[in-house]
């Protein structure tokens, strides 16, 4: 006898989905929305990296943060309950946030300094993550967003949002040639 092993579950189809602690939810639920993002973000990385293999330190940090975002997906997904103890349910870390910050500052000690904006572009792997450092930023907005309605969101979830949109920006710089394939923005020149 075949057991099929389906995707499918149909628990969805009316619009509710369950949080990780099993809770019932609407699917435009705010934190199903700011997991979400997070899930976007995540697909942006995997597609920046097809352009990324190879590159070394930075495709490794990638990858590193693609399995970082699925820690969060689940921080998120996990309201948190009065008593619990550290440990007890995965949590975004402070030594994911301050390796992200190493990380910024190497990388950004490559780059010449800026004169004027910089416009998403370039490289064909600097486009794809200055597209997942958007949708990083609109994941942000959707956590706080959740936060300021009285949910408890974990602040370092929100350190860790914050600097990694800050992080995509000048990763995407260095993979514009460490900054000689950047495209600057020309303020009023086509008016």
């Amino acid at each position: 006898m075949v057991t099929l092993n389906r995707i499918y579950t149909r628990a969805g189809d009316a619009g509710a989905t369950r949080l990780a602690n099993g809770r019932k939810v609407s699917k435009a639920d705010p934190r199903v929305e700011a997991y979400g993002a997070v899930d976007e973000a995540n697909a942006c990385l995997g597609l920046a990296r097809l352009h990324t293999a190879g590159a070394g330190a930075l495709d490794d940090a990638l990858a590193r943060i693609q399995n970082e975002l699925f820690d969060l997906g689940a921080d998120l997904a996990t309201p948190a309950k009065r008593g619990e103890r550290d440990g007890e349910v995965l949590r975004m870390s402070q030594a994911q946030v301050a390796r992200l910050e190493g990380e910024i500052d190497a990388l950004n000690g490559v780059l010449p300094k800026l004169e004027s904006f910089v416009l998403p572009g370039g490289t064909p792997a600097a486009a794809a993550l200055h597209l997942a450092r958007t949708v990083c930023r609109r994941a942000e907005r959707e956590a706080v967003r959740l936060a300021e309605a009285g949910e408890a969101v974990s602040p370092t979830a929100l350190k860790y949002l914050n600097r990694l949109s800050d992080f995509l920006f000048v990763a995407a710089r260095v993979a514009n040639d460490r900054g000689a394939a950047e495209v600057f923005w020309k303020s009023g020149a086509t008016r």
